[in-house]
């Protein structure tokens, strides 16, 4: 599966504690995050370069953390550990797999690891792409050089492949207990729930049954999916959807409020271009009619009948 580099990605069930984020599959944290949280999950860890997480780390697999990233609790891993030069961990590190280490990294209170151990110096791996198109050059291939260059182009995309589950925090994001600020979209699963104040740039989409304690500010567009409940302010400059028996605390501004009939609001409704009221009947008859040409209705009216 490919994702939006610039989207806050939220998969389905997972919580927003006091101090702790719970999910499933992989963590993908970006570039220049503060995150004031811990972070719990049973997939990989991947934390970018200087990055600030104020909590613990525990991953039932591998954590890889880049350059000039801290860390303000504990690491615990179930599988192996890959710190980048001069990463920082205010607590202790615990891995049953191998460590690996670059230059000046800091462990204040100390670690336990049951395998392979490794401190290292690397050079960049762009170090090694120059000198490697710097012969090429010398040799005259230049056509190789020009194929290379491509792919490295290509690969440099708005997309990047991941696995099927996971959380991915873009770069420049704060995740905070208090407020958080994202510079693009945001997409949250089902079943979740999250806590904190959220600033956003761009549009949000929050699926079915997930609780929000907390007001949404957007620039973008709103979607609250059925039975979503946001307790706090809700204020866009665009148009916000709130589908069936969905429940909003506070008060919304929009540009335009599309409102089921089943939705509960407890505030007050401020829209510039007006408030329309839907309704499923229209999806409800294009069902029964696909329903009613298969027969499926006439069949299900004769098992009634016979209980």
């Amino acid at each position: 599966m490919s994702f939006d580099r610039k989207t806050l990605v939220i998969p389905d069930n997972s919580r927003f504690d006091e101090k702790t984020i719970t999910s499933k599959g992989d963590v993908v944290i970006g570039d220049r995050c503060l995150i004031q949280f811990g972070i719990k999950t049973d997939g990989r860890v991947f934390i970018g370069e200087h990055v600030i997480i104020d909590g613990d780390i525990e991953s039932t697999k591998d954590v890889r953390v880049d350059i000039f990233t801290t860390i303000g609790g504990n690491v615990k891993s179930g599988g192996n550990v890959y710190f980048g030069e001069k990463v920082k961990v205010n607590g202790k590190l615990s891995l049953d797999g191998d460590l690996d280490v670059g230059d000046s990294v800091e462990i204040e209170k100390g670690f336990e690891a049951k395998g392979w151990i490794n401190i290292r110096s690397p050079i960049p791996v762009v170090i090694y792409i120059f000198i490697y198109l710097l012969q090429l050059l010398k040799l005259g291939h230049s056509e190789e050089i020009d194929r290379i260059l491509d792919e490295i182009e290509e690969n440099d995309g708005d997309t990047i492949p991941i696995s099927e589950t996971f959380l991915f925090i873009p770069n420049n994001s704060i995740i905070g207990i208090q407020k958080s600020k994202i510079e693009d979209n945001i997409r949250v699963g089902k079943k979740c729930k999250l806590i904190g104040n959220f600033d956003v740039k761009g549009n949000i989409f929050i699926e079915k049954n997930t609780t929000m304690h907390g007001s949404i500010k957007t620039t973008g567009d709103i979607f609250l999916d059925k039975n979503a409940i946001v307790h706090g302010n809700i204020s866009t400059n665009k148009d916000i959807k709130i589908e069936e028996k969905s429940k909003v605390n506070g008060n919304i501004h929009a540009s335009k409020i599309f409102l089921s009939k089943t939705a509960a609001i407890n505030g007050e409704l401020h829209s510039k271009n007006g408030t329309s009221f839907t309704t499923p009947s229209n999806k409800k008859t294009e069902e029964k009619l696909k329903r009613f040409q298969n027969n499926a209705d006439i069949v299900d009216e004769v098992d009634t009948l016979l209980e």
